[in-house]
């Protein structure tokens, strides 16, 4: 099917889910970013949203969200219906068998809500030339991820950038280089417990994962020729739904797809990958007993306000805080409108590190940025959307959330006092869900 008939077909209501990473608001604290995003898993349920996912962000100032699977039993609690999860659980980070144990114990007190959704992110293998020391103990100074090209430190005159593409009316902007502070994710690699190689491990981990969940498992042991059975309780028989997500057209994609698991494509955080990704993902697809075809979430950022302007105005100080996690200080707490730093007064590098991040945040009225979500949906294929917003007020946000929710199944729900239109809403739309 050309691009052209896609583009003269009806948008097909996907359904909508929310991408948290607890952003501490700038003049605010992590006790705050945590009751907030409580307060926004509650008015998404309400508003239809269909999942509440939580990511995970390590010693960042300006997050909250650093253990995502203690605050995913809080959230289960806190809501009703939604379902709730995590996108994405780093796997490196932690054993399968910690992973398993913590989400059966939620999806054991919350049967048929709980999703697992795995990245890859880790360290990769020693150089062959000793770059990197060998041994189960290092680690390396440079991260693995995003793959993208490094800014020289210093450049006499920076290469003007690429042009951004436009793919079936989606804006795909090249690759952009920016710097990393290396001793700062060697450190948080090491208090991490992470090693040299570990990023290899991935298929395998997921491998376990799955049979902790399955259950018993048998692992062989010299001493005994049958092995020893061990049952990874609540995990196992518990139905948790498993995704996979990735950046790029890499294992992530290919692993997903050979075992038959969700996907979830990045385009908020790497939105020059996501066609290619979703492609890769598609073309290794084989049935499962969990998947018979092929199922992706694509993930956006977003701010919607009554008014373009207004929207402009709720989305100032994106670029400098994007900026601050590309140059490797971690996320800063997020600046008011009235703090921001302008964009005009980045410098051409600073601007360069985060304009694919602009050019693909859709800001605006729920109309003007409905119609964008449609674009994403038909050029990338999505099942389902997932959405981030951050602002620095939280009300803005969950009006944010509120009004795309109202306009993306044409909802009129009441525009009255937001502690009551939350109650309201779930009244009204009780058992609904947002594109389904």
């Amino acid at each position: 099917m050309s691009a052209e008939s896609r583009a003269a077909e009806p948008a097909r209501r996907v359904p909508l889910a929310v991408l948290d990473l607890v952003p501490i608001a700038e003049g605010s604290n992590a006790g705050e970013a945590l009751h907030r995003s409580i307060d926004l898993a509650r008015r998404a349920e309400a508003f239809g949203y269909a999942r509440y996912w939580l990511a995970e962000h390590h010693l960042n100032p300006g997050v909250a969200g650093a253990a995502p699977h203690t605050f995913l039993g809080i959230l289960a609690a806190s809501t009703e219906r939604i379902r709730v999860g995590t996108a994405a659980t780093i796997l490196g980070n932690y054993e399968p068998l910690q992973v398993a144990e913590a989400f059966g114990t939620v999806a054991a007190l919350w049967p048929g809500r709980v999703d697992l959704g795995l990245g890859r992110s880790g360290l990769p293998p020693a150089k062959a030339d000793g770059g990197a020391a060998a041994g189960p103990s290092a680690v390396p100074a440079a991260p693995p991820l995003p793959a993208v090209p490094v800014a020289p430190e210093t450049a006499a005159e920076p290469a003007p950038p690429a042009p951004n593409e436009v793919i079936d009316g989606l804006v795909i902007p090249p690759q952009r280089p920016f710097r990393f502070d290396r001793a700062r994710f060697a450190l948080q690699a090491r208090l991490l417990g992470r090693t040299v190689g570990d990023a290899d491990r991935f298929a395998d981990d997921v491998d376990a994962l799955r049979d902790f969940f399955a259950g018993p498992v048998r692992f062989a042991d010299d001493s005994r020729p049958d092995g020893v059975a061990v049952q990874a309780q609540p995990a196992t028989g518990t139905p948790v739904e498993l995704w996979v997500h990735g950046s790029s057209a890499g294992e992530s994609a290919r692993l997903a797809g050979r075992l038959g698991l969700r996907f979830g494509a990045n385009y908020h955080v790497a939105p020059s990958g996501v066609l290619a990704a979703v492609a890769e993902y598609r073309a290794h697809f084989r049935p499962s007993p969990e998947l018979e075809r092929p199922h992706t979430i694509v993930s956006v950022d977003v701010v919607v306000a009554e008014t373009d302007g207004e929207a402009q105005r709720l989305a100032r100080g994106y670029a400098e805080w994007v900026l601050s996690i590309r140059e490797g200080q971690g996320a800063v707490p997020y600046p008011s409108p009235e703090r921001a730093t302008p964009d005009a007064e980045l410098s051409s590098i600073e601007l360069d590190a985060v304009q694919d991040r602009l050019d693909t945040r859709f800001v605006g009225s729920a109309a003007s940025v409905v119609a964008q979500l449609e674009t994403l949906q038909r050029a990338t294929g999505a099942d389902e959307l997932l959405v981030t917003t951050i602002t620095h007020d939280h009300e803005a946000r969950v009006a944010s959330y509120r009004l795309l929710a109202e306009a993306w199944n044409d909802v009129a729900a009441p525009v009255e006092g937001e502690d009551r239109g939350a109650e309201r809403a779930e009244s009204e739309l009780a058992g609904a869900t947002v594109g389904a």
